[in-house]
């Protein structure tokens, strides 16, 4: 199937093909004809791939959630894009259709440059072609985002950084979203940056979520080396659309840590803090906690405290609220009744008076 520039694509290759969560905003329809070598791939663009020698990832997520299982030969619909994950993988969008990886589950092609040492390394994948639309140019998820649809945003929007990967930055946003959901708001999610992945806004749905949007419905396999502005667009874009649906509250979620550099820059910049009602930091340890706090500060957010893996520890926990002079949460704690009255208060009484609708 591979070598000519442009083919029309055989129906049966893409209904048997396994298409990726990363690029399920496609319709199966629209895929029409298969581009070949002479194309240079760019993040966000389509292409049909076989399976080759497994590492790490042996499964693929689907957009149900199901995360299959896939055998060397089996073809896959994935998205290129890069990837910055420390507990994971370095990766970077080829320049060619070269063999590369599968760096994410959720379905994002690369080429890896360095990984996480408790892994086995990447899966790796063969690139059959870009898959392009009846125009015969490549169709990139991009072409498919939230129309940007400018409105009323959610009436309060709380935000949840975090000192890196696994610091407890999606189940501190899950158990806010559970609060607020449980005193009767209707609450949305939006994670804003990080690696098209399902498994976090599914979270967020599981904790009771109206809706749950993630920068890959604003066109972005992810958000490595993705100018912020255009991060900031789409986070805007996914909060006119949970206004749209009703949603009241919306809680976002900001992937790995302050060091990160989008991350680092979308903390500075006053177009987001001016959008937020509230800050909560996400750290597995009191040092971590401090001194990300002081940043955000000095950034100009409300931080209403700290939560994440170091409330496994009571003395971690101590430490940090000492050290910090910011109530540190437990889970338990971000569903206080008392606790969510507060923080809606602070949104003004507009806002409060939407409760239990």
């Amino acid at each position: 199937m591979k070598g000519g520039p442009m083919q029309i694509l055989d129906r049966n290759v893409v209904n048997r093909a396994r298409r990726a969560y990363s690029c399920r905003r496609v319709p199966l329809e629209e895929i029409k004809t298969l581009i070949g070598a002479a194309r240079r791939p760019r993040a966000g663009d389509l292409v049909l791939a076989r399976v080759g020698k497994p590492g790490s990832h042996k499964r693929i997520e689907l957009p149900s959630g199901r995360r299959a299982m896939m055998n060397p030969g089996d073809e896959i619909i994935v998205a290129y894009g890069d990837r910055y994950a420390p507990d994971q993988y370095e990766a970077y969008v080829p320049g060619d259709l070269g063999p590369c990886h599968l760096v994410a589950a959720g379905g994002i092609a690369a080429r890896a440059e360095s990984w996480h040492d408790r892994l086995s390394g990447p899966t790796e994948i063969e690139p059959v072609g870009l898959l392009g639309c009846a125009r015969h140019e490549p169709i990139n998820i991009g072409d498919f985002a939230l129309k940007p649809v400018p409105g009323p945003m959610p009436e309060a929007v709380f935000a949840v950084f975090g000192t890196s990967m696994n610091a407890g930055k999606t189940i501190t946003a899950a158990t806010l979203i559970k609060g607020f959901s449980d005193a009767g708001f209707r609450v949305g999610a939006a994670k804003i940056t990080g690696t098209a992945a399902g498994g976090d806004p599914w979270l967020m749905r599981d904790y009771g979520a109206a809706d749950a949007l993630d920068f890959s419905d604003a066109g972005l396999p992810s958000t490595f080396n993705v100018d912020p502005e255009t991060i900031l667009q789409g986070a805007k874009n996914m909060l006119y659309a949970l206004a749209a649906h009703g949603c009241s509250v919306a809680v976002i979620e900001v992937a790995d840590g302050l060091y990160q550099k989008e991350t680092a820059v979308l903390a500075g910049m006053d177009d987001l803090r001016s959008m937020l009602t509230g800050t909560f930091f996400a750290a597995g340890d009191a040092m971590g906690a401090v001194s990300g706090v002081r940043d955000l500060v000095c950034n100009g957010h409300r931080v209403l405290g700290i939560s994440g893996a170091l409330t496994r520890s009571p003395l971690g926990s101590r430490e940090a609220a000492e050290a910090s002079g910011l109530p540190v949460f437990a889970l338990s704690d971000l569903t206080d009744p008392e606790a969510i009255a507060d923080w809606a208060a602070l949104a003004g009484g507009r806002f409060a008076a939407v409760a239990g609708q």
